[in-house]
């Protein structure tokens, strides 16, 4: 497909739900959205015996695709592209109805088929996670689809009949389903998966999961847990917690299901079936763990009209930090660069010890720093802390995030940080941490008081007493607070000799 220059409106009809997205993409080929909005759509379940869409749906359809119409138009959308998925494909007035919503609302619909769908699903749901190999599944309402993928490239790939919604209305008759229908569905899925030789996972392959099934379960997981970051993209959620969540949802009533923290009020009906079954891929791909992705279809097939391409997870980490930097004025390029550069000096000479996640966190934050000086300059450690662990940081696991807040933390003199992003930090991580958070302190002094382009060039000598750095662009240096913390963390005077 050829690159689109403006916003392009995207339009999913899925067989749970509907969404428009209205994506346009920056500088650093991020997307971002400009507006959006759903419906529930419940197609699924509404295909009569003649496997065709009833009257209801068809209803329900057409009128959500008029209000996404008016949200693309509304946003400056210069293109609108739908897709319709699996029940779409499985119904017999499929194309007629496609030929309708052409014909009353100028919409092109394409009916994809499997294969399209777990490619647009497996670029738009890896593209911003930091995995290489592994398994992708997209849990629908109507299909499960799956991808295998090496060095972030898609290989196999399965669209099973093993949606939340089918899976709900062909097993779980009851309110609350019974053991025997629970029993009954957890053997079909396994007897689905099983057949289609599903490939047992690595201990370096991660399991990557997308759809609004396993982010629900992710959501509540994480209130429950009293989570420090709010976007489950990139959440981690265990195999034992998933199982632990179905037998308590399947427990309750639907209507008693909806007053759950975490769970969307369109999906305390199926959730329960999908728990099922990616508890199943999970044990037939024999691994104990899946980490989440917010992305999927509708993002995939943004990044093919946009972005075409899927970067290394380094690069996608680096454009996301220079989108992030773009947005705010008072954030200086020469400065970040210095500030970053002092920091990787005094880091492999300080601390050569430092773990690479840390070592990394440090530089990032090194960048980053300055944006937090567009609310308050006196506190923008702080601020940027905060910004780190709520925006939407591509590339970055949520340990990532929490070590880059908790750096940044420690520099502006948050001593405890590393405890308040529990469960993602441990107390192993603490004197790395502080280390890191210190010298991070120390660099921003240094580069304030260096002269305007000048070179930057850092002379550091370890001593058994003291630390002497030496530091030509500085114009004077009086060490301040920043000496005695030096002095509690590493153990040695610290000397900085300017210009």
């Amino acid at each position: 497909m050829s690159r689109e220059r403006g916003p392009v409106a995207v339009v999913d009809i899925g067989s749970n739900s509907g969404r428009v997205v209205v994506y346009a993409v920056d500088a650093e080929r991020r997307l971002r959205i400009l507006a959006t909005t759903r419906a529930p759509l419940r197609l699924v379940e509404s295909v009569d015996d003649a496997s065709e869409l009833g009257a209801a749906a068809v209803s329900r359809l057409i009128e959500a695709l008029s209000d996404f119409r008016a949200v693309a138009v509304g946003a400056g959308a210069r293109r609108t592209v739908a897709i319709a998925t699996a029940a779409m494909r499985d119904a017999a007035n499929g194309p007629e109805l496609i030929a309708r919503i052409r014909r009353e609302l100028g919409i092109e619909v394409q009916l994809i088929d499997g294969a399209t769908e777990a490619r647009y699903g497996f670029l738009g749901a890896i593209h911003s996670l930091p995995v290489d190999r592994g398994l992708l599944f997209d849990m629908g309402g109507g299909s499960l689809q799956l991808s295998q993928f090496l060095r972030r490239r898609p290989g196999q790939s399965w669209s099973l009949p093993l949606g939340s919604l089918r899976l709900t209305h062909r097993f779980l008759l009851s309110d609350p389903p019974t053991p025997s229908e629970l029993r009954r569905l957890r053997e079909h899925a396994q007897e689905v998966l099983s057949g289609a030789r599903i490939p047992r996972l690595l201990e370096e392959d991660t399991l990557v999961g997308t759809g609004g099934t396993l982010r629900n379960l992710a959501k509540i997981d994480a209130r429950a847990r009293a989570y420090p970051i709010e976007r489950v993209h990139g959440y981690t959620l265990a195999r034992k917690r998933i199982r632990d969540l179905g037998r308590m949802l399947s427990e309750r009533r639907v209507r008693r299901r909806e007053s759950v923290p975490g769970l969307s009020d369109a999906r305390a009906d199926s959730v329960v079936g999908g728990a099922v079954a990616i508890e199943a891929l999970m044990e037939e791909a024999g691994t104990s763990r899946v980490v989440v992705s917010g992305d999927g279809v509708r993002e995939g097939l943004a990044y093919s009209l946009l972005a075409p391409g899927l970067p290394p997870a380094a690069e996608v980490r680096e454009e996301s930090v220079a989108s992030l930097t773009a947005r705010f004025a008072d954030w200086n390029p020469e400065t970040a660069a210095r500030r970053r550069e002092a920091s990787s000096v005094l880091q492999r000479t300080l601390d050569r010890g430092t773990p690479p996640d840390v070592r990394e966190a440090l530089l990032h934050s090194a960048r980053l720093l300055d944006i937090g000086r567009s609310i308050d300059f006196f506190d923008r450690y702080h601020h940027v802390a905060g910004m780190v662990v709520a925006t939407d940081l591509n590339g970055f696991s949520h340990r990532d995030m929490a070590l880059m807040s908790a750096v940044l933390r420690v520099a502006g003199g948050e001593t405890g940080a590393w405890k308040t992003l529990s469960p993602l930090l441990k107390e192993k991580d603490r004197t790395a941490v502080i280390r890191a958070g210190v010298i991070l302190s120390l660099a921003d002094e240094i580069v304030e008081r260096c002269r305007p382009g000048v070179p930057l060039r850092l002379s550091v000598r370890v001593r058994e007493r003291e630390v002497v750095i030496a530091a030509p662009a500085v114009v004077a240096w009086r060490p301040r607070r920043i000496a005695e913390r030096f002095q509690q963390t590493f153990g040695r005077q610290l000397i900085v000799r300017p210009g």
